[in-house]
């Protein structure tokens, strides 16, 4: 068996698995696969050295790592208007599995991922030295950042009799190197016990000032549920990102998260942990010994 016809077979073994956990409501998995797979094809696509596929056949493999995007994005947000189904993307089984003998079109009217580094959930971690190496970049900076587009931030929910909203206001946080993130901001999400989103994910706008190794956002977010209505192990997760030029990617830096247990009125400082974000917080590791934090504030509103 040739090498080439071993890494169709993989692609098609992953596919599969990411397709399972997608009808198992396994989401979290389903995304990680669909990631990874489509990581791969576009490497394929992008590798000048690769003789193995003809330009025609890489043209359809970045088509096919553009639909794994689609429905990663639609099982990251559940709320989408531009939903791509799960049957959708089984009907591209076929076009895998035999990409090498496969001369029909495409079935979905999709273009190719543009060029640009896909990366697998943890993958990023392997990027860091090198930029790390270049940190020499916050020296003399702007206090203020480059606009980006605006957040994604939903309004109150509107009051209903006896039950509790929660107003999450992100005062700052504490990072060594808080001067040289570049268009910083933090990712709201509300996880059950399982890590599925039981609300939209929302997005701060960048950051408006840091300072010595702060960065700040003085920024509401409003959860998306009555407090009441959390089922029990909920958790509250913030994904600090920023924009890598180099790597031309948005990075997660780290993440804190805060749980049923810590809502309550007024401040409340949280740790930090390395990325890749766990949502089922199972292995969790502090970001550093020193005394860095997020910093929140809540707010609760009972009619």
């Amino acid at each position: 068996m040739s090498d080439v016809t071993k890494t169709v077979q993989k692609w098609h073994a992953n596919f599969k698995k990411g397709t399972d956990f997608d009808s198992w409501g396994q989401l979290v998995e389903a995304i990680d696969e669909y990631q990874i797979l489509a990581r791969q094809l576009q490497k394929e696509v992008q590798s000048s050295n690769s003789h193995d596929f003809t330009e025609e056949q890489k043209k359809t493999l970045g088509k096919f790592a553009t639909c794994l995007e689609m429905r990663s994005a639609s099982l990251h947000c559940t709320q989408s208007q531009e939903e791509f189904k799960l049957e959708d993307l089984k009907k591209l089984e076929p076009i895998i599995k035999n990409i090498l003998t496969y001369n029909k079109g495409f079935p979905f009217d999709v273009q190719p991922v543009p060029l640009r580094r896909i990366l697998a959930p943890g993958e990023e971690e392997n990027l860091e030295l090198e930029e790390e190496l270049d940190a020499g970049t916050g020296a003399g900076s702007t206090p203020s950042f480059p606009s980006r587009v605006p957040g994604k931030l939903l309004p109150r929910l509107p009051s209903e009799p006896g039950m509790t909203l929660l107003t999450l206001t992100i005062e700052k946080i504490g990072l060594q190197d808080a001067g040289q993130c570049i268009d910083p901001y933090i990712t709201v999400s509300v996880k059950d016990v399982n890590g599925i989103d039981l609300n939209p994910v929302q997005e701060t706008p960048v950051a408006t000032r840091k300072e010595d190794t702060y960065i700040h956002f003085s920024v509401d977010v409003e959860i998306q549920k009555h407090v009441e209505k959390l089922p029990k192990g909920t958790a509250i997760f913030f994904e600090f990102k920023h924009y890598k030029p180099k790597k031309r990617f948005t990075s997660t830096k780290c993440f804190a998260f805060m749980e049923m247990d810590e809502i309550k009125p007024g401040p409340i400082v949280i740790e930090l942990y390395k990325k890749p974000t766990d949502f089922k917080r199972k292995k969790l590791n502090l970001l550093t010994k020193k005394p860095l934090y997020l910093h929140l504030n809540q707010t609760l509103h009972k009619d």
